[in-house]
């Protein structure tokens, strides 16, 4: 198939699919006579497993190691877990890290008048001129 219709069928867009050749993530398709790229099931298995782990959050880096783990018959599957429970680790750490930004900036808007005055909390401590809640409670 060509690359619009792999890119159609894994949900992974042809640009992706050629970075993704670029890096090394995938294989370089096979080619037609005429130079066109050329897939196969298997490689639209592969875009698709890619597209689920970035849907997952999963780095590229990460992704080639998944990838690794998928193609390998031998692999266990306590490396698998192993690998998938310290991502999970990374995003409580990515959530918590959000909640304490969300909880800065909500601070900080309650704390501004929204009126039609210049004086603003929120630019104050952008500009770094207010003792910062974020950095405190982190």
């Amino acid at each position: 198939m060509t690359i619009g219709e792999a890119a159609k069928a894994s949900g992974v867009s042809a640009k992706m699919i050629r970075y993704y050749e670029s890096i090394g993530l995938v294989p370089p398709a096979a080619r037609s006579e005429a130079g066109y790229r050329l897939y196969t099931d298997d490689d639209v298995a592969s875009l698709r497993f890619i597209r689920r782990a970035r849907d997952l959050g999963f780095s590229v880096k990460a992704i080639a190691q998944l990838l690794a783990l998928w193609h390998n018959d031998g692999r266990a599957s306590s490396d698998v877990k192993a690998f998938a429970l310290a991502h999970v680790k990374e995003l409580h750490a990515k959530i918590a890290e959000l909640e304490a930004m969300a909880e800065t900036l909500q601070h900080l808007a309650d704390r501004c008048q929204g009126d039609e005055l210049p004086d603003c909390p929120i630019l104050d401590d952008l500009a770094g001129e207010a003792e910062s809640f974020y950095r405190s409670h982190i």
